[in-house]
């Protein structure tokens, strides 16, 4: 690594090869693309104007169900309900696969 023309030794490895020596890294990827995906549609419904009640009653759920899929860390929430509660806020769920 070069730093102001001076180059530098890195000591150890990549945070993939840390998170695959713990056997942790699928379950952190999974959790850290929820958090993207909560604070997103958090930011969205705050910039709608749109309560939490609102965004529940136009996907059909309860206020405490939406507070579960909004919770950064449950990763247990389904791709169907996470469509339901961005297209709630007015936008659209996007995802692909992408090269390793």
């Amino acid at each position: 690594m070069t730093v102001d023309g001076k180059t530098r030794k890195t000591v150890g490895g990549t945070l993939e090869e840390f998170l695959d020596s713990l056997g942790e890294r699928e379950e952190v990827y999974g959790e850290a693309i929820k958090r993207v995906l909560a604070w997103q549609i958090e930011e969205a419904r705050r910039a709608s104007g749109l309560s939490k009640s609102e965004i529940a009653q136009r996907i059909g759920t309860s206020r405490s169900q939406l507070d579960r899929v909004l919770d950064p860390a449950n990763v247990s929430v389904s791709l169907e309900t996470l469509d339901k509660a961005v297209r709630a806020v007015g936008k659209r769920l996007h995802i692909e696969i992408v090269d390793a």
